[in-house]
């Protein structure tokens, strides 16, 4: 068995572990990478079928071509898809592309805030998402079964161990479980399950006529391309082998301030 089939196993494992454990599933679909890899994962754990609604999170500063990739997709596969928007907070206009709220800010009122409407709106319990280990460093400090209080406010001091694959999955009534199957996954792992897969990616992805690509997907106003001329999956492989530049490098909602990612993750953040 090599190793992206050991990460696929794994991955499968924590996801039907999840389904048997937790009532009232949601899966977090960004449209990047990432998530599309932890979709396909979820269709082989159960024969084809996802036994849970997909939740994207729009803040409605999404590039055009994602929205139409997520609509696509989901005809395609014959997903059931929720869509959550903070719209007092649209209405309002209280934003960062308008010039009345910082980018974390920002991103605390349409994303975090807009997630929990959601979750209390269908009374979804767990959430299935697909963040990595190696993506950002407060991310490295979640577990596979993640507990958040009522509120989704996570205690990152108070996080259960996992040891030999020993889970908690017995939480107190009103805990919300975030659960991670592609923790142990690295960007270049992501990558190179993609093309041994043949998975459908969205092409801002891959070089365009200017030598650009995006190597992180957020919303337009706080996401910017890289230089590149990787225009298929095999380029950005190669690519990735070569680079010190960190992935989320190019989102400018994490420069901010230090700890102001952190701040967003313990508050509710994905």
């Amino acid at each position: 068995m090599d190793y992206l089939a050991k990460l696929e196993n794994q991955s499968i494992y924590i996801l039907r572990e999840a389904f048997n454990k937790f009532e009232n599933l949601a899966m977090l679909w960004s449209i990047g990478k990432d998530s599309t890899v932890l979709l396909w994962l979820a269709r082989k754990a159960f024969f084809g079928h996802v036994p849970f609604p997909l939740v994207h999170v729009d803040t409605t500063y999404k590039i055009a071509s994602m929205i139409e990739y997520r609509d696509q997709l989901v005809k395609d596969w014959k997903l059931q898809l929720v869509v959550g928007k903070n719209e007092p907070v649209l209405k309002s206009g209280v934003t960062y592309p308008n010039g009345k709220a910082t980018r974390v800010e920002c991103c605390g009122t349409l994303k975090k805030d807009a997630l929990k409407q959601v979750l209390e709106k269908h009374h979804f319990t767990g959430v299935i998402v697909g963040v990595r280990r190696d993506e950002e460093p407060t991310r490295a400090k979640e577990r596979y079964f993640s507990p958040r209080d009522k509120n989704m406010e996570w205690n990152v001091e108070d996080q259960p161990p996992e040891l030999w694959d020993q889970f908690k999955t017995d939480f107190e009534k009103g805990t919300h479980i975030r659960i991670h199957p592609l923790l142990h996954w690295t960007e270049l792992n992501v990558w190179e399950y993609i093309e041994r897969e043949n998975i459908p990616v969205i092409p801002l992805y891959f070089a365009n006529g200017k030598g650009e690509r995006y190597r992180s997907l957020g919303c337009a106003p706080c996401t910017a391309p890289i230089k590149s001329n990787a225009h298929n999956v095999r380029e950005i492989i190669e690519e990735l082998r070569r680079t010190k530049t960190p992935e989320r490098a190019c989102r400018a909602q994490d420069k901010e301030s230090e700890d102001a990612f952190e701040k967003l993750r313990r508050d509710g953040y994905m």
